[in-house]
């Protein structure tokens, strides 16, 4: 239920409350009018009684203890006046029948419905009689009792009720409409600052609230476009770290694959010729035979092994021969190795991709290789690339089994440090389920991203080798002798 429904129906609830409250005080008011009515009438028809029969008694002469009084004007229309609309009077003289009158019984209002009628019976129930005494001579001569008639009090009730109900009605109507309008209309700031939220949360971080009026909401409006710029800068400085930081690991990455070769590189050379030519010279010694092989084996697998990890450090073609080329040898290293066919399809020319989204294109191919291959059991991994004016896109599909949930465990580095590379810039990856596997899908924009050298990334230390190069160059000096 939206804040504007929730408002108008509260307003309503207390406009029907009022309504209720003011429909029974109506109806105490209406049964206390109904009540003073029966007295007035049994007071007006005891004091009409008396004056009558005090004439009676003065023509007669006739004013003794047993004298026997008369009402002749009883049924006539000046008695009426006497008696309230829906009212019954009956006058019983000392001696004599009882005799009632009523007046406009059927002038009390239209019929009530069957459910008030029940209704009002329940909770009011009929009115009281009014009793008053005639006293002459200072003695009780008749009395004189009045009664609302029941039909015609429901009826003057309800005649009563559907009048308030009406006009309640209608103003609710109209009250409704104009709380409608004018709590819509106050509350618009209030939707205008949840889209802004919206858009907020969802990445869209240039969305500010427009200028309102002084109030409350203006306040809240400052607040949200404050958060919007704290978000902004605080999104931008961690986009221009997470640059810096790929930068840093790139250069430490380079100067380490710099180091092995120069140095592990020469190492496994030297003791590879070193092995040969023991293995040479060993003559009639099998055991030195064996053994100068086993060391060649292992130093021809340690070399394998420091390829691979070159590789890996620093894309052998990336700068010299582009990302298409690089990308190229990078699926042909992987189709000569492991068991899946790999295809890589381009489309579009990638010589203007700057360097360092065209190396994040790289790391985020050469990443989705690796883990399709050791979180799954491809049999196909098709690598798609296209490039267009503003943007270049990535598409990775394996059939190697898996749903997108999976990729939020502990095991997830890797896709978490492909998400930070991408964003950082400013481009989005999403992964979802491809035919009996996964798609993971990145879009970068090709801009030139400055990187902000105001923040201050330490140097990572490089791995060195403890060997001598001279006394590597000597020994390979002495086997080539």
């Amino acid at each position: 239920m939206s804040l504007l429904v929730g408002l108008v129906l509260r307003v309503m609830a207390v406009i029907a409350l009022c309504v209720a409250g003011a429909t029974a005080w109506m109806v105490l008011e209406v049964h206390r009018g109904i009540h003073d009515e029966a007295v007035g009438s049994a007071d007006r028809v005891v004091r009409e009684a008396q004056e009558l029969a005090w004439r009676e008694l003065t023509w007669r002469g006739s004013a003794g203890r047993y004298a026997k009084y008369a009402f002749p004007d009883w049924r006539s229309s000046h008695t009426l006046r006497f008696i309230s609309p829906g009212n019954c009077v009956a006058l019983t003289w000392e001696g004599e029948a009882t005799q009632t009158q009523c007046s406009g019984l059927e002038t009390a209002g239209g019929p009530a419905p069957a459910w008030f009628v029940v209704l009002h019976r329940h909770l009011l129930g009929h009115g009281e009689p009014v009793r008053r005494s005639i006293i002459l001579n200072r003695r009780e001569a008749g009395t004189v009792v009045a009664t609302p008639d029941p039909g015609a009090m429901v009826r003057q009730v309800w005649r009563q009720v559907r009048v308030l109900v009406g006009t309640a009605f209608a103003m609710a109507v109209c009250i409704g409409l104009l709380a409608t309008v004018v709590i819509g209309l106050t509350l618009r700031p209030a939707a205008l600052i949840t889209r802004v939220l919206a858009r907020l949360e969802h990445g869209d971080l240039a969305a500010r609230v427009p200028r309102l009026r002084p109030g409350g909401f203006d306040r809240i409006a400052g607040a949200v476009n404050a958060l919007g710029h704290g978000l902004e800068r605080s999104t931008a400085e961690r986009k221009a770290l997470t640059q810096r930081l790929f930068q840093v690991q790139e250069e430490e990455r380079r100067a380490l694959a710099r180091e092995l070769h120069d140095e592990f590189g020469q190492c496994l050379t030297a003791t590879g010729a070193l092995a040969a030519a023991i293995e040479a010279g060993a003559g009639d010694r099998p055991d030195l035979h064996e053994d100068a092989q086993a060391i060649s084996r292992i130093t021809r697998q340690m070399m394998q092994t420091l390829r691979e990890a070159l590789a890996h450090l620093r894309p052998p073609d990336l700068e010299e021969f582009g990302l298409q080329r690089a990308l190229q040898r990078l699926v042909a290293t992987w189709q000569r190795r492991e068991a899946p066919a790999f295809r890589l399809a381009v489309d579009g020319d990638f010589s203007g991709v700057p360097g360092p989204v065209a190396l994040s294109v790289y790391r985020i191919v050469q990443e989705c290789l690796t883990n399709a291959v050791r979180h799954g059991r491809p049999t196909e991994v098709d690598v798609q690339l296209g490039v267009s004016a503003e943007e270049v896109f990535v598409v990775v599909r394996d059939d190697g089994g898996g749903v997108p949930a999976d990729t939020d465990g502990v095991d997830g580095h890797g896709l978490l440090g492909m998400r930070e590379r991408v964003e950082a810039l400013g481009g989005r990856l999403r992964i979802g389920s491809a035919r009996n596997g996964l798609r993971i899908e990145a879009v970068i924009p090709i801009a030139r991203h400055v990187l902000d050298g105001s923040v201050p990334i330490p140097a990572l230390p490089v791995l060195r080798a403890s060997v001598d190069r001279d006394e590597t160059s000597l020994i390979l000096e002495r086997v080539a002798a």
